[in-house]
């Protein structure tokens, strides 16, 4: 296997599955609790779990659930190997994500009011995420092995929100 067999959404499961591992539908569930980190549609972690095992990275059991049985699964060997090897790689800079930069460009085509106004109804969602993220770091205290490492990546999401919130009194200043 190489290492352009694994994907970023690759690697985000072999780090969600971590120790104590998980199925598909509790990546699904952590990806929807943190939806300032989601990289992907769903149904990616649902499959790519799957596609993890078959190359011997994650191994799997069916274990009981609340309502039916469950498959689980667990970091191989392997599996750590591939983390070990990626963190060996330099960490890229982030492309800067989304709508917003996008929508900004369109004002000299369909006026500045609306792209103000459109831009600025950002502010309910960075509030909105401010609170799950008040939420995941209380959460954060039930795992103490990742509790400082979830710390961190929490904080690093409040600076793209506080950056996003110094970027909305820019436009709201500048598209007055």
């Amino acid at each position: 296997m190489s290492s352009g067999d694994l994907t970023f959404i690759s690697y985000s499961v072999l780090v969600l599955v971590g120790r104590g591992g998980a199925s598909a539908h509790d990546l699904v569930q952590m990806m929807r609790d943190g939806p300032i980190y989601h990289a992907a549609a769903p149904s990616q972690y649902y499959a790519e779990p799957k596609r993890l095992e078959r190359l011997g990275l994650l191994e799997s059991s069916r274990e009981p659930g609340r309502t039916r049985e469950r498959t689980v699964y667990r970091l191989t060997d392997a599996g750590v190997e591939a983390l070990r090897e990626w963190m060996a790689e330099p960490t890229p800079l982030p492309r800067v994500p989304g709508e917003p930069h996008v929508r900004a460009l369109a004002a000299d085509l369909v006026g500045e009011k609306p792209v103000r106004e459109s831009l600025l109804a950002m502010r309910a969602e960075i509030a909105e995420q401010r609170a799950r993220l008040d939420e995941a770091e209380e959460r954060a205290k039930t795992i103490p092995h990742r509790e400082k490492y979830l710390l961190l990546t929490h904080g690093l999401a409040r600076r793209f929100l506080a950056a996003y919130d110094d970027w909305l009194d820019e436009v709201e200043r500048e598209l007055a």
